[in-house]
């Protein structure tokens, strides 16, 4: 079965519009956890403009899911992840000042650098991926640095889900088998959604887990947190 992974960044946010602890970060994460997700990922920015470094070890001590913590692989960030030792590093290519993710890594170029962070957390017994598009290149190229599983970047899907679900799906199919033929494990996320979700996983039903915040956010404000994550569970059955 496909795993739910919460990202709780938006969470963070809201707290950190005002100050103060409202709404608790680790109250969420539990609450989405009772909840059904069965996972829950942070993406720690060197700027804590939305999760900060307590968070993350607040919430190493509680969580009974998968935890997942994702981030460009700086030596803070490899120190914060190493002490944390969560589940799963998912290391993306972003900029200190970035927004958001919004492109995977050239593993190619980076690959000697990505060996080393990767052989650094597998020794510390902590599973890794790699934030990756649809070229194949850049899957041959992430096996090779030695991930063990690769997140698709999503959003061009997203995209064009509303012109052309066929077309829009059609090269993550591709790269899905081909990275399930290289052995490697297969995640997904950005701007999934419960109107494009359930198209994706009925086409790659072996997706291992996808990461969703900022629309499962949104949806909560409307439908209530626990009926959201309802919703999503049922789009990944």
């Amino acid at each position: 079965m496909t795993k739910l992974s919460v990202n709780i960044n938006k969470i963070a946010t809201l707290r950190n519009a005002r100050g103060g602890d409202n709404p608790n970060v680790v109250k969420v994460a539990l609450d989405c956890e009772t909840f059904g997700a069965d996972g829950i990922t942070v993406h720690p920015r060197p700027d804590e403009r939305h999760i900060r470094r307590k968070d993350v070890f607040d919430l190493r001590g509680v969580l009974k899911t998968e935890f997942n913590i994702e981030g460009y692989p700086s030596n803070e960030f490899i120190d914060l992840a190493l002490k944390a030792k969560p589940a799963q590093v998912t290391l993306v290519p972003d900029k200190p000042d970035q927004l958001t993710s919004n492109a995977g890594w050239d593993t190619k170029t980076n690959l000697e650098f990505l060996s080393e962070v990767l052989d650094t957390f597998k020794k510390a017994g902590i599973r890794t991926s790699v934030f990756v598009e649809t070229d194949l290149e850049m899957l041959d190229y992430a096996a090779k640095a030695g991930t063990d599983r690769v997140e698709l970047y999503t959003e061009p899907y997203a995209a064009m889900y509303g012109k052309n679900r066929e077309a829009a799906i059609a090269p993550f199919l591709t790269a899905a088998k081909h990275a399930r033929s290289l052995g490697l494990g297969l995640n997904a996320g950005h701007d999934l959604s419960l109107v494009n979700l359930a198209y994706m996983h009925e086409n790659i039903p072996w997706l291992d887990e996808v990461s969703i915040g900022h629309a499962l956010i949104c949806d909560a404000l409307y439908l209530g947190l626990e009926k959201t994550i309802e919703e999503y569970k049922n789009c990944l059955h």
